[in-house]
């Protein structure tokens, strides 16, 4: 039984992409976290997410590392380094020892730490090419986790998120339904009964045109990656100016998502 969680990490924790009624994200760690609080008597469960968007591997150990230790929670999720692997230059080897060192001290504070594996680009445009330095930052991941005892969300081999009805607009950041089959999938991982198959198939899709695909192309481009790249020369974070969620209450998400389903 977990009776305490708490959510570290970048953007894909905090749930970009995922908007309840309110505008503010929801995410797979907050629909999670309401599949655990459904395990243990009402008022008896205690959820923070301190993920905040754009954040690099040492800013997420400075900044949330250091309060998700002092909480001492049954249990955390860890997805950090994702945004340094994207950055042009960076070793995947280098990160994944300073992904270590913030596991191990993790470990020594939770009674679990879960972490999380990247996902499979293959579909991604503007990260197709990073494919291969992904996947061996995730062989990292997973070495790191068999060390320390961690279950591990392995998002590369969840294949029902290959489809573009699992990602937002930008590309970048999964959907509603993504960030639901994610929730389900960590369920999964550590042995809790989910209301849904997080690998049940997609509904067929009516076929796109070359003149489709391309519009959607330009229109995706216009809208964000340019404002993505814009961001990067000149230094910024969309996290500049964001704060963690913190602490929320089962019942307020239940409120915002209907359903984890």
């Amino acid at each position: 039984m977990i009776g305490s969680y708490v959510a570290v990490g970048d953007s894909f924790t905090e749930g970009v992409g995922d908007p309840g009624p309110d505008g503010a994200f929801v995410g797979w760690a907050d629909r999670f976290a309401v599949l655990l609080a459904d395990r243990v008597p009402v008022g008896e469960f205690r959820y923070t997410n301190l993920a905040v968007r754009g954040k690099l591997l040492d800013q997420v150990v400075a900044d949330q590392v250091p309060r998700a230790r002092e909480m001492a929670p049954d249990l955390i999720s860890f997805c950090a380094g994702g945004n340094d692997i994207i950055r042009p230059g960076t070793d995947p080897d280098e990160v994944a020892e300073r992904f270590e060192r913030a596991v191990a001290d993790l470990t020594s504070a939770a009674g679990t730490v879960m972490v999380t594996t990247g996902f499979d680009t293959r579909g991604v445009p503007v990260l197709k090419h990073l494919r291969g330095k992904i996947a061996t930052y995730n062989g990292h991941v997973r070495a790191i986790a068999d060390r320390y005892g961690c279950p591990v969300l392995d998002l590369w081999s969840l294949r029902t998120v290959q489809d573009r009805r699992a990602w937002d607009a930008d590309r970048l950041h999964l959907s509603p339904e993504g960030h639901t089959r994610v929730a389900l999938r960590a369920g999964q991982v550590l042995g809790l009964p989910v209301p849904a198959d997080p690998e049940q198939p997609w509904p067929p899709l009516p076929q796109r045109g070359t003149f489709e695909v391309r519009r959607d192309d330009i229109h995706w481009a216009r809208e964000y990656l340019v404002p993505w790249i814009g961001r990067r020369l000149r230094g910024q974070s969309s996290g500049d100016r964001v704060v963690a969620k913190g602490t929320l209450s089962p019942a307020d998400i239940r409120t915002r998502i209907g359903t984890v389903a």
